[in-house]
């Protein structure tokens, strides 16, 4: 067994890639570590290549729960499906590395990523994608780029390296970058509104490390030896062909890329494909592959020089105009928030639903179990694009969005303690042409202004593009789908006027400079200040209420020693608490309670009842309680909510009574004086006669 193993010291600990002890039989293993995390990665892929028209790669990131001590949790035992954090680290895995295989290149491809140790400090997802490009590159598959991801954070004014847990808590940004020795390739994270020169200076200083990684992996690889690479059928175009084509269809394809409205862009794109398919037919009518591949990139061509040469882009709109918006508040009656964010050809419906404490939700991760209070979904049925498809699960570009718009909107919402709701979003894409996501930010952000939540600043998200031909670079705001597909870039930014909350950049060339970057992020900022003034001339404060439909909540802080008392033994004083106000109550470890009611009134009562039973004993005071019991030495009357004390027979009136019911009932409410609080066992001594004028002649 030949083990090869490289370090290199990070952060003030040691990261390590190893080869030849794990997984052999797979196309490429690399075991890579940092402290005491570990995740063995792994790519193998099929000789043969797939018939398919697209790169087949499979990306699987799994937690391994051993890897923290733990058993999973069910019936089964087992590992169940990933976990939406596992599936959002397959997307950083999977972006860096997919456009770096060869054109052409069409086999099966697996990329792995088992967690097997954890050691609560360090994040596994960045290891994991310089792992599986190390392992790409030991493996037989013709992949030959090294790419590397890091995590940046910033603390006590110093940034940080793969930060630990600890310092990422502290920073105001999390940063994940990924790239090759000559560019940057992928960016994602967020950020507490920092100012572009910062987020800048984060990527150069991640794009540093990212060297440094990638020199680990060569001097690995040179160890240990790779793999042959199995050889591609890469197609070649018949230059020859691709002139005849132009020479058939440029006239008209001009025309078309030029058609404003995208289902008809599409439908002239594909009638004149359909028509160049017919001229470039063998003799059984079948079009030649090449053929198409050539119109193909011929649009390509066209769309680009359009853009580059002329400033002009298909719909019309020059490089850094956005599109029409339209905004509508409150589309939907019973949802406590809602927006229809119309931009262009894309439009987003965003709800807000507030909940209460028990609609947190749980996430049991590696590092640890806790509750989250906010959360964002994201959903593009197909119907969105014109097209028909079927409507399961959620996807990991629907998982990967909603995150991005989660992000987005964070910073800005209120603290639990100052807004003890829990708050859904939903973004349901009906229509998309682009920036979906950045959509999916801006309703958001209306629906929660419109449900009366009370956020410190309004959030507006712009997606920039590029289009780069040798020296000539166009920047593009708010870029079409078109653009994205055919385009080099597809960067997201969102923010508030006073900075940036949340970032993804996707690239696929190089020589994407810092003054490229500059260029693109003050034009997002102006872009996004442009939506956020649409915005504000609909709505910029939030409601002054909440919705009718929304339930209450108050709070109260108790004492924690008191958590008992409220609680009562077996639950039973909440629990009728609950039940005569028709409210619920949470109680934290820090006394704590939240009180979600119906109305305001109901919780109110609640609150005011609660209040009473933390009221200590006073003696002399006077209290209107309620018998709950009689015996035959006296009453025991309930004088706060949930404390009884004894009424003694002797107390009840100024002469002698021979028998309690002859003075009270069951269930009456009588006024009392505390008389004593023994101060031994605490229990209370409570006088009716004290109250009562005292008869003449007594």
């Amino acid at each position: 067994m030949n083990v090869h193993t490289v370090t290199l010291e990070m952060n003030g600990t040691e990261f390590s890639l190893e080869t030849g002890r794990m997984a052999r039989q797979a196309g490429g293993s690399v075991f890579v570590g940092m402290g005491d995390t570990r995740a063995l990665v792994t790519a193998t892929a099929d000789k043969q290549p797939s018939d398919r028209d697209f790169l087949p790669l499979f990306v699987e990131y799994r937690n391994k729960t051993y890897a923290a001590g733990k058993i999973p949790g069910g019936f089964f035992k087992r590992e169940a499906r990933p976990s939406e954090r596992e599936t959002l680290s397959c997307r950083l895995i999977d972006r860096p590395l997919r456009p770096m295989f060869p054109d052409g290149y069409r086999h099966a491809t697996d990329v792995v990523s088992f967690i097997v140790s954890s050691d609560d400090d360090y994040h596994a997802d960045v290891l994991s994608i310089t792992g599986a490009s190390c392992a790409l590159n030991l493996s037989d598959i013709p992949f030959t780029e090294y790419v590397s991801g890091v995590r940046v954070a910033e603390t006590e004014g110093e940034l940080v390296v793969n930060p630990s847990f600890d310092q990422l808590s502290e920073s105001n940004m999390d940063l994940v970058v990924a790239g090759t020795d000559d560019i940057i390739c992928m960016i994602e994270g967020s950020c507490l509104e920092i100012n572009e020169d910062t987020l800048l200076d984060a990527i150069d200083f991640a794009h540093g490390w990212i060297r440094k990684l990638n020199a680990m992996q060569r001097e690995l690889v040179a160890k240990a030896g790779a793999k042959e690479k199995f050889a591609i059928a890469v197609p070649q175009l018949d230059e020859a062909k691709f002139a005849a084509v132009r020479d058939f269809a440029s006239a008209e394809l001009e025309a078309a890329v030029r058609t404003a409205a995208k289902l008809e862009r599409q439908d002239a794109l594909a009638a004149l494909q359909q028509k160049v398919g017919e001229q470039f037919a063998d003799e059984n009518g079948t079009p030649d592959p090449v053929a198409l591949a050539a119109f193909a990139k011929l649009e390509k061509q066209i769309m680009r020089a359009m853009v580059v040469k002329e400033g002009v882009r298909a719909d019309g709109r020059d490089l850094t105009t956005v599109r029409p918006i339209t905004i509508d508040l409150g589309v939907l009656p019973r949802a406590h928030g809602s927006a229809l964010f119309t931009r262009g050809e894309t439009q987003s419906l965003g709800t807000v639903t507030l909940g209460t404490k028990m609609d947190e939700q749980k996430i049991d991760a590696l590092e640890g179990e806790w509750w989250n209070n906010y959360y964002l979904h994201y959903n593009f049925p197909p119907f969105s694009v014109g097209e028909t498809g079927r409507y399961s699960g959620t996807g990991r570009r629907e998982i990967g969005h909603g995150k991005l718009g989660e992000r987005a909107i964070k910073p800005v919402l209120p603290t639990h303690e100052d807004f003890p709701y829990t708050i859904r979003i939903v973004s349901d894409i009906l229509e998309s042409n682009g920036s979906s996501s950045m959509a999916t930010v801006c309703s958001g952000c209306l629906a929660l202004l419109q449900a009366g939540v009370p956020i410190t600043k309004s959030v507006a998200g712009v997606a920039m593009g590029l289009i780069k031909e040798g020296d000539d670079v166009a920047v593009l705001t708010d870029i079409l789908g078109v653009e994205d597909h055919l385009g080099d870039m597809d960067f997201k930014v969102t923010g508030t006027r006073d900075g940036i909350t949340a970032f993804q950049m996707d690239t696929k060339i190089g020589g994407i400079t810092r003054e490229i970057m500059t260029r693109a992020l003050a034009d997002a900022r102006n872009a996004r200040n442009h939506i956020l003034d649409v915005m504000d001339a609909v709505i910029s404060e939030p409601a002054p209420e909440l919705c009718a439909y929304a339930p209450k909540i108050v709070t109260i802080q108790i004492p924690p020693k008191k958590i008992g008392e409220l609680i009562g033994p077996g639950g039973k004083v909440i629990k009728k608490l609950q039940e005569e106000t028709e409210t619920n109550i949470e109680i934290n470890d820090e006394g704590m309670v939240f009180v979600s009611a119906p109305d305001q009134a109901k919780g109110d009562e609640c609150i005011a009842r609660i209040r009473l039973m933390m009221t200590e004993p006073e003696i002399g005071a006077v209290y209107t309680g309620r018998v709950v019991s009689i015996v035959d030495f006296g009453a025991f009357v309930e004088y706060l909510p949930g404390k009884e004390g004894l009424l003694h027979i002797s107390e009840l009136e100024h002469f002698r009574v021979g028998n309690v019911e002859d003075v009270l009932t069951l269930n009456e409410n009588v006024e009392v004086k505390l008389v004593e609080v023994d101060g031994r066992t605490g229990k209370v001594r409570l006088s009716r006669k004290a109250l009562l004028p005292v008869p003449e002649g007594m």
